[in-house]
């Protein structure tokens, strides 16, 4: 109380301080009375100027048009270069499935990067012709998609290296012909791709089209620049805001908000010209924006959303229009009238179509609509389909089957010119509503008539699922294209029509619940899958380590030597030595063939030593291990930590990190022998439970010669499977899928409710060691968390030089396939309970060669049954392989 009375009582001071004290009581009074009041703290603590404090945040990670919409109910991530929504802040997992299913789910894929070629049809198609492959499925020359009727897509490969060295997933999109019959002249093509595959992708694309050389760089028209800050001078008050003062003699460069790609230096090159065969690449990566709708009920979101721009009906009016924008030129023209207007016909056509299922895959359709944000309604709406007879049912029913016209798709989204018009002469929201304002009746609609802007889009049918039996067309829906700068005026009219919005988790499982492999996650023989696995890798074992040894799961208890990652290099290595030892057996016609053959692939080699050494374990560890056999010492423990970590005379072989990781490995996508492989598994429906309710073609027997010619030609793939358990059970990622025993199929036959085979227990060998260097550490003062065993003289595990956490077993593995009872042969991918079907589902890899060593020797009945174990579970569920073409 002393020291408070003092504050307020310059007199309680001694004499000698009172004089300070006065000056220091007056100089604070004066800045009370200068300091305003009126705002609370939360107001004056705020930037002085919050578009200058946005666009310094832009400069690392790109934000998109609806970012602060975003960022106030998203859990937001920095990803590839972006600020992205991961997940809704509210409880909203399955809301947002029922969106999905029944309604409908918005996402925002603007962070998609798109790259347009410019030229010859012939030298476009001869360039791109090196990077795709017609055994895969469809390519740029496809009919259908080179007219620019509908979109296509496929996975790129680097330049004449199929089936090896695969680049990514993309979509494209050929811009139709306005002369249908000319062959002559430029093509424009959009490729759209993931922002992990686009360095990729861009250099294999200068690759094979020749744009080596690096032209002068020139920056688009009307591309938003870096922005320079002017210095701030400090003023002399405390407490009070910042201003920004002018330096002398120097021109004060105004806010201006990005839009676009605001990480951009001006001078980074966005075109690469060909000299010889003249093709053209421009970077158009947030030039357009992309919003996807998914469910039954996009297309009503979308038709009410917007609507076809007006055609001036006089002279005058058309000269009133030239003021504001683009349309007036284009509507002198009668050819395009006529287009508009077949595409307004369209779009009421297409509102008598209950779902998006039923027109024909990758639909795409042109449109110039007016302003979205004039035709809002007060409160938000659900959009509902008008379930009354259509007028023309035959013409609709002539749409869904044959799909929309090549010269419907036409757009001027394609003119940069008209695209740069658009974004230019768009009018504000402040000014918008000031118009608002002045309305006679509050609440009416806006007319501005001529001064109203015209925005050409493109709208783009999603299919949903393809692949498979069963829920053919869930998850259908649509892609909206619209120009930079018109993000928030088509985002919130969709979201007042009640679409429901997702982020990444729910493009996430929108792509798991369609069987499809997701991007970057799914594609381990990618770069940007490579990339992405290192990366969940670091922050599983980082997230791992925060936990004591007694909160976390052991691994090794439970036999899982990979918990966070999925070593696919190291299993089809092992697979392929154990093929090469002529362990394989078909079993035709009820007799077992013996199938020996050598590699014919020459670029493969042979794994090495240490594979056949795994091999010749295998019959060993075939039948379930006694806890007996698993209670061994510590120093036999170690001996075969050694031989199955490669380690000899203090060196390591092939490890996690090494660039043998993502050396050969690849992916199975060819479509011929994906239904070859996909009729011997036998047919079933996606609940394996209900395997006598399908009705599919019937199982095909396998034959010798066509599984010798497989194996010989694709000794080290990978094929995609969809994994539907039989009985209770969720599966997680990572998860091990392994071949049942004849025990296990006879256990299962004997009791159909049984849960499944149990793994038994492992010891742990390295926990003495781990315990000896947990003493050791405490011994000693700081130590840091980094410390090696190395580093504190304690030698490390059989001289490997490995790092011992507690529960993992160390980086250096082999025997992948048979260290547990059962035989590995691929892992999930991702897992999870599936809303869709009921029960639990998983997506992962097998090996090829695993599987038809599986398929071969199970009877007819039972073939393709598989078992699956969690990493940190010691239970094996029965689950059903089905490979969906």
């Amino acid at each position: 109380m002393r020291r408070r009375a003092m504050s307020h009582n310059i007199k309680r001071l001694p004499r000698r301080l009172q004089e300070i004290a006065k000056k220091e009581v007056e100089k604070v009074s004066q800045l009370k009375k200068e300091q305003s009041k009126s705002k609370s703290r939360k107001a004056r603590r705020r930037h002085g100027s919050l578009l200058m404090e946005f666009n310094r945040r832009q400069r690392k990670n790109i934000w998109l048009e609806t970012h602060i919409w975003h960022a106030k109910r998203f859990h937001m991530v920095k990803k590839w270069g972006y600020c992205l929504g991961n997940k809704p802040t509210t409880k909203s997992y399955r809301a947002c499935y029922r969106s999905m299913t029944k309604q409908c789910l918005l996402q925002d894929l603007s962070y998609y990067c798109c790259l347009e070629l410019n030229g010859t049809e012939n030298n476009l198609l001869k360039a791109l012709a090196r990077l795709t492959s017609v055994d895969a499925g469809t390519t740029f020359a496809s009919v259908a998609c080179l007219s620019g009727k509908c979109q296509g897509s496929l996975v790129l490969y680097k330049a004449d290296q199929y089936p090896e060295k695969p680049l990514g997933p993309v979509t494209f999109l050929w811009r139709p012909k306005t002369q249908p019959d000319s062959s002559s002249g430029n093509r424009q093509l959009w490729i759209w791709m993931h922002p992990a595959l686009k360095m990729d992708l861009l250099t294999e694309l200068q690759l094979v089209c020749q744009c080596l050389d690096v032209p002068v760089p020139e920056p688009a028209p009307n591309e938003c620049k870096t922005i320079t800050y002017v210095p701030e001078k400090q003023t002399e008050v405390v407490g009070l805001k910042r201003k920004q003062q002018d330096k002398a003699g120097e021109v004060v460069i105004p806010e201006k908000k990005i839009i676009g790609n605001g990480t951009r230096d001006p001078s980074t090159t966005v075109v690469w010209t060909s000299l010889t065969n003249g093709i053209t690449i421009e970077d158009l990566t947030m030039e357009i924006l992309r919003y996807r709708l998914i469910g039954p009920l996009s297309h009503c979101v979308i038709f009410e959303a917007i609507q076809a721009a007006d055609v001036p009906k006089n002279s005058e009016e058309r000269e009133e229009t030239k003021m504001y924008c683009w349309w007036s030129e284009y509507c002198t023209q009668p050819e395009k009238m006529s287009l508009h207007n077949h595409q307004r016909d369209i779009l009421q056509l297409l509102l008598g179509v209950a779902s998006p299922a039923e027109i024909s895959a990758g639909t795409v359709l042109g449109l110039t609509v007016g302003d979205p944000r004039l035709n809002m309604p007060r409160n938000r709406t659900t959009a509902i389909p008008d379930l009354s007879q259509p007028e023309d049912l035959e013409k609709l029913r002539d749409l869904c089957l044959n799909g929309i016209g090549a010269e419907y798709a036409q757009s001027q989204i394609w003119d940069r010119n008209v695209r740069n018009v658009v974004t230019e002469t768009k009018i504000s929201e402040q000014k918008l509503n000031q118009m608002r304002s002045k309305l006679l009746v509050p609440g009416t609609r806006l007319d501005l008539g001529s001064q109203e802007s015209k925005i050409p889009i493109l709208l783009v049918h999603q299919p949903g699922k393809m692949a498979g039996q069963e829920h053919t067309g869930w998850g259908s829906g649509w892609d909206i294209l619209i120009p930079k700068g018109w993000g928030m005026a088509f985002w919130i009219p969709l979201i007042y029509r009640g679409a429901r919005v997702g982020g990444l988790q729910e493009g996430a499982k929108h792509t798991q619940y369609k069987g499809l492999p997701h991007f970057p996650d799914d594609f381990p023989d990618c770069p940007a899958g490579i990339q992405h696995s290192v990366e969940t890798k670091k922050e599983l074992i980082d997230k791992y380590n925060k936990y004591p040894p007694a909160k976390r799961p052991n691994y090794i208890h439970y036999g899982t030597m990979t918990p966070f990652r999925c070593p696919w290099q190291q299993l089809v290595e092992e697979w392929e030595a154990h093929i090469q030892a002529g362990d394989l057996k078909l079993a035709v016609s009820g007799k077992e063939q013996e199938l020996k053959f050598e590699v014919q692939n020459p670029n493969y080699k042979h794994a090495g030593v240490h594979e056949n050494k795994a091999s010749e374990e295998m019959s060993n560890k075939e039948k379930p291990s006694e806890p007996d056999e698993e209670m061994e010492e510590d120093s036999e423990s170690v001996t075969i930590l050694e031989r199955n970590t490669g380690c000899k005379n203090g060196k390591n072989v092939i490890t996690q990190d090494t660039p043998a990781e993502s050396g050969h490995v690849s992916v199975l996508r060819s479509r011929k022998l994906l239904k070859q492989i996909s009729m011997w598994c036998r047919p079933s429906s996606s609940r394996g439970q209900q395997t006598q309710r399908y009705r599919g073609p019937a199982q095909v027997p396998l034959a010798a010669d066509a599984v010798k010619s497989i194996i010989g030609s694709y000794p080290r793939f990978l094929i995609w499977v969809r994994l539907s358990l039989l009985k209770k059970g969720s599966p997680i990622a990572n998860a091990t899928i392994c071949v049942p025993s004849k025990e296990d199929l006879q256990l299962l036959v004997s009791d159909p409710n049984c849960p499944g085979p149990q793994e038994s227990k492992h010891r742990d060998p390295f926990k003495q060691k781990c315990k000896a260097l947990k003493n050791k550490k405490r011994a000693l003062p700081k130590v840091p968390e980094t410390t090696t065993a190395a580093d504190l003289g304690i030698t490390s595990v059989s001289g490997c030089g490995v790092n011992l956490v507690q529960g993992l077993w160390p980086d250096q593995i082999r025997n992948v396939i048979s260290h547990c009872s059962r035989l590995a042969i691929g892992y999930v991918s991702q897992g999870d309970f599936s809303l869709t079907v009921g029960c639990g589902e998983a997506l992962g890899f097998v090996s090829l060669l695993g599987l038809l060593h599986m398929i071969s020797n199970q009877p007819p009945n039972h073939r393709g049954l598989a078992l699956v174990r969690n990493p940190a579970s010691l239970q094996y569920r029965f689950a059903k392989i089905n490979i969906e073409v």
